[in-house]
């Protein structure tokens, strides 16, 4: 990756901010697909589709596929209509800001869109780490550490450019590998009807739209997974950096792309969930990791060895999206540099932050009782339902009032998240739903209640018209009218 990100950036066209965080705006709709799909796909596209499927058969890959695609398509309508509002811009929360004229709400925003990307960087790194440590041995923490220098390493160099460019490399890493080695662990377990045996999962599930699993697991993963995409910095700055003609395609080709990955993966949890095999974790092993167990059970050293790679390799993509989303925040919302040299040096100081934060935070996971990937990846998804419903009303309802986004977010953070974490703790599966809906409803709720006068169809400013430097320098009272 070192190597590739130099060869892509050596004749020194990311030393603008511009270029370091939306690469210019011109890139295509191809590579622009690749990365879209390479950044979506975190590590519980890698390790949680599979362990789904284990345990709950086609009904836990469908409701883990299904709404994941979903969550990528709905950009070929947000991505063009911010674009055509901002075109200067970089982020989602800097959009909100100029759109209500509201600095609390742009505050109270930036609190999960951070949080997002702080978890795209935990979250990575406990799964890289446990599937390093699973099939070496090596401490996890050391672990840890070692790839977040290796991502840091190649994603300073030109920021967005490197990881688009690397996005390319690491995507299609796994596609070769998964075209090699499924098919032949498939083989060796027996083909088609040792899969077919596991259809049900160890649940003995048996039809793919169970209604108990699309209520206790369909319901929350669904409103995660699009609440997600939306408060994933990584989706809208790519939305910046696509050219504006290419947007719809390259998001709707990423989710093609990035949909192959769970359901080819989901082969391993059939696999494993066929009791004739054996197939069995080691004591003290997350569940998440079955899918690396199946392999390294059926096959020999050198297809583990090759297996983990393309996995390391698109977890780093995912690691070096987060930096790079983390970097624009920073620097777009909250330092706000005169010049390109200060931008980019303040942008890297995000990564190494954002870097060092979200190791802290990993290493503290391992020492929580009953807790793994699969809940983590619940909660920071909740914390961005809390936003979903004004961000797609900013886009598109001209009557939308600042007062309104900030209490229903607010209202949404301190109730509905507490009570969501506690219905995960005692494991009442219809508080769950009911917080998650719960969270939805009020953010929904509030904005409506306080919607201004305004007449349908004029937007509170013309921001798409004018560059957001000029934007800032308006007086106040101009702005607010």
């Amino acid at each position: 990756m070192l190597l590739v990100t130099y060869l892509f950036g050596r004749w020194g066209k990311w030393k603008t901010k511009e270029s370091f965080l939306v690469a210019n705006r011109d890139v295509g709709w191809v590579l622009g697909g690749f990365s879209i799909a390479a950044s979506w796909i975190w590590a519980p596209a890698l390790f949680v589709s599979v362990q789904l499927a284990y345990q709950k058969g086609l009904a836990g890959i469908f409701w883990f596929t299904v709404p994941n695609i979903l969550s990528l398509t709905v950009f070929a309508l947000l991505a063009p209509k911010i674009r055509e509002q901002l075109p200067e811009g970089f982020t989602l929360p800097q959009y909100i800001k100029y759109k209500l004229h509201s600095e609390r709400v742009h505050k109270i925003y930036l609190f999960p869109y951070f949080f997002y990307q702080l978890m795209a960087v935990t979250v990575q790194l406990f799964a890289g780490g446990s599937l390093v440590a699973l099939l070496t041995g090596i401490a996890l923490p050391k672990v840890m550490i070692i790839l977040t220098i290796i991502v840091l390493a190649y994603t300073l160099i030109s920021g967005l450019k490197a990881s688009i460019v690397t996005d390319f490399v690491q995507l299609a890493t796994i596609f070769v590998v998964g075209v090699i080695i499924i098919p032949l662990a498939s083989k060796i377990a027996g083909g088609s009807q040792a899969i077919r045996a596991g259809f049900t999962g160890i649940e003995g599930i048996k039809s793919m739209f169970d209604p108990a699993v699309a209520f206790s697991f369909g319901i929350v993963t669904s409103i995660g997974l699009i609440a997600g995409s939306i408060a994933d910095q990584s989706n809208w700055q790519r939305a910046f950096a696509v050219k504006k003609n290419q947007l719809v395609k390259a998001f709707i080709f990423g989710s093609i792309l990035f949909g192959t990955v769970p359901l080819c993966l989901s082969v391993l949890g059939f696999i494993a969930a066929n009791p004739a095999l054996g197939i069995t974790l080691p004591p003290g092993v997350d569940v998440s990791m079955i899918g690396i167990q199946t392999i390294s059970q059926l096959l020999p050293p050198w297809a583990v060895f090759v297996f983990a790679l393309a996995f390391l390799a698109i977890l780093s993509s995912a690691f070096d999206a987060g930096l790079c989303a983390a970097s624009s925040l920073w620097v777009a919302d909250v330092a706000q540099p005169k010049d390109d040299t200060e931008a980019i040096k303040s942008a890297r100081y995000a990564m190494v932050g954002i870097a060092a934060l979200g190791l802290l935070v990993a290493l503290a996971v391992l020492y929580i009782p009953h807790f793994g990937l699969q809940q983590l990846w619940w909660i920071f998804n909740t914390i961005a339902a809390c936003i979903v419903v004004p961000t797609i009303l900013s886009l598109y309802w001209n009557k939308l009032n600042e007062k309104g986004v900030f209490w229903g977010v607010l209202v949404a953070f301190v109730v509905g998240i507490p009570i969501f974490i506690y219905s995960n703790v005692i494991d009442k599966p219809a508080w769950v739903v009911g917080s998650s809906l719960f969270i939805i409803l009020v953010s929904t709720v509030f904005a409506l209640l306080f919607s201004t006068n305004r007449a349908p169809g004029l937007a509170p400013t013309q921001i798409e018209s004018q560059p957001l430097s000029k934007l800032a320098r308006t007086p106040a009272w101009w702005r607010r009218w």
